[in-house]
């Protein structure tokens, strides 16, 4: 590793014969990565917390705050594919990035404010009482609009600043790497904001925790603006990428009616070069797969002039566009797969921390552990199977074994983990709600035991979630990579909306979740999740093994070659 990160700062040297027209890479890596941590810091202090707020200070049910929880981040996962339209199409990845940070600056200090001043929530309530006040709608629309501007401003940093990063490097092998070290990065800031932050909000004050987000969101924004001439930056494009694509399915339809040719002198190129990256395929003939949209790049009479072909919008598109479109149609049905793999892991990361809160959290005689830290499990168990797969494992099957995980290996590896977690917590959930407890609020089970079962979910995400990100950032076209590492987001989005779905349906059909969790069967939640987690691996399996790589493979083949070279 201390080799590859030497080569990386040679490369991205300004004077490095390697690289001479990037002053980014590993230079600008403390910058991005620093800003990323701060950022993210801050974030994980109130929004890993929220439940536990909710409850708290407005007096929500604990399903009730739950079903919040998981449509604030549920929008929070959304709001990246608008900064990716938006750095891909008009602002570029910088500008993006900074104001989405302000933005989110504007949420957390507005929740601050919700705790700081009474008249913002509505009155506490003690000991458990019946008689609780509700919160107001004047108390329900700052705690939106706060949340609102919180999540918006979170969503357009959290994977922009992946795509801007990736972007100071050239070569995939080195991007790679650098998605490894940035959500190792992600998940270690998580794991300090929940447990120390939230330690403090839970046993201190509501109001430094926040306040300590402020400082940190803070802190980020201004780390990253102090590295702004050190970034490799990636303009805008002139047209949006959405846009051409758009063009291709309009262009296709209406010219249904015209014969396909299996000549390339038939299809139009357009003026620009062609990124060979972005297609396996000759530039001058159009693939077969879906030849339908082929048309679309089809040179017919309508489009010849005496001396030149004209190109006019939303008639006749470039091949390379066609291909590009194309390709999002190969990637959707993997897409598909993380959907359904991120569900249950929404509704196990909600329901684990209305477990904690029914469970013994002490530590030692004095120590309580914070519900919301519960998490904490899933964190440090992704970072540390980062690192060792990073430092230890992959080196060593490259080297010895004469292999490497493909993206889609990692995803598959991290699909099974998935369902093994969500089947063990299902027996926990089964051992818990079978303890006597005699009307106690506290169920006599040590929250300790939520421990193996969310540690294996961290297991899984440390394969799936780089995987994912690296191959749609490798396997997308050309004109979208920041939007490549933003679908990601939105499947995890689209999922935080489907765990509220099920757990609305369990709810209505089932007996399995009434506000007091003692009294339900969360055990049976969890048995569906697992048998839907299982569906969906063999559904995922079918998927991957009928894609193609793009660049993929080749990379494997080049990181093999350097190891015989040394």
């Amino acid at each position: 590793m201390e080799k590859s990160v030497q080569t990386f700062v040679d490369e991205a040297s300004p004077n490095s014969s390697t690289n001479n027209n990037n002053n980014g890479g590993w230079i600008s890596f403390p910058f991005i990565i620093g800003s990323m941590a701060g950022l993210s810091l801050a974030a994980a202090g109130w929004n890993n917390n929220l439940i536990v707020y909710l409850i708290e200070e407005f007096n929500m049910n604990s399903v009730s705050a739950a079903k919040v929880y998981n449509m604030a981040n549920g929008c929070s996962t959304i709001f990246p594919v608008l900064g990716a339209v938006l750095a891909d199409s008009f602002l570029g990845c910088f500008s993006v990035i900074w104001i989405s940070s302000f933005i989110s600056l504007l949420g957390v200090l507005l929740l601050t404010f919700t705790a700081v001043m009474d008249t913002l929530r509505p009155p506490k309530c003690f000991d458990g009482s019946n008689e609780c006040g509700n919160a107001s709608t004047f108390h329900l629309t700052i705690l939106y609009a706060a949340l609102a501007l919180a999540y918006l401003g979170n969503g357009g940093t959290r994977f922009t600043i992946g795509s801007m990063g990736a972007n100071q490097f050239h070569k995939p092998n080195h991007q790679a790497i650098f998605f490894n070290w940035y959500t190792f990065a992600l998940y270690t800031s998580n794991v300090i904001g929940s447990t120390v932050l939230l330690y403090i909000e839970d046993n201190v004050s509501w109001v430094i925790g926040f306040a300590i987000c402020v400082a940190f969101n803070i802190f980020g924004l201004a780390i990253f603006l102090s590295g702004r001439r050190f970034y490799r930056h990636i303009e805008a494009q002139q047209e949006s990428p959405f846009m051409s694509l758009a063009r291709v399915a309009v262009a296709a339809i209406r010219k249904h009616g015209e014969p396909l040719s299996l000549g390339g002198e038939d299809y139009y190129n357009g003026m620009t070069k062609q990124d060979s990256s972005t297609s396996a395929h000759d530039p001058t003939n159009p693939s077969k797969f879906f030849r339908f949209l082929n048309r679309a790049a089809l040179i017919t009479e309508g489009d010849k002039k005496p001396d030149r072909v004209t190109a006019e919008p939303w008639k006749l598109c470039t091949v390379q566009q066609v291909e590009d479109l194309k390709i999002l149609i190969k990637l959707f049905p993997i897409w598909t797969t993380g959907l359904l793999l991120c569900t249950p892991l929404v509704i196990q990361t909600s329901l684990a921390i209305l477990q904690a809160l029914k469970m013994d959290r002490h530590l030692g005689s004095n120590f309580k552990i914070p519900a919301g830290s519960v998490i904490v499990f899933t964190l440090i168990s992704t970072c540390i199977t980062i690192t060792l797969m990073d430092r230890v494992v992959s080196p060593l099957l490259t080297k010895h074994m004469r292999i490497s995980l493909t993206p889609l290996q990692r995803v598959g590896i991290g699909h099974v983990l998935t369902v093994v977690s969500m089947f063990l917590s299902a027996l926990v959930e089964s051992k818990r709600i079978k303890l006597e407890h005699q009307n106690s609020v506290v169920v006599p089970m040590s929250v300790f035991w939520l421990a193996p079962q969310l540690a294996i979910s961290g297991i899984g995400l440390a394969f799936h979630s780089p995987g994912y990100v690296g191959f749609y950032y490798q396997e997308f076209p050309g004109s979208l990579k920041s939007t490549s590492t933003a679908v990601v987001a939105v499947f995890m989005g689209v999922a935080f909306y489907l765990g509220n779905g099920v757990m609305d349906l369990v709810q209505r059909v089932t007996g399995w979740l009434p506000e007091n969790i003692n009294n339900g069967r969360l055990d049976n939640v969890f048995w569906v999740i697992s048998v839907l987690g299982a569906f969906n691996f063999v559904y995922y399996v079918i998927c991957a093994s009928l894609y193609e790589y793009k660049n993929v493979d080749n990379e494997v083949s080049d990181s093999i070659d350097k190891i015989d070279g040394n």
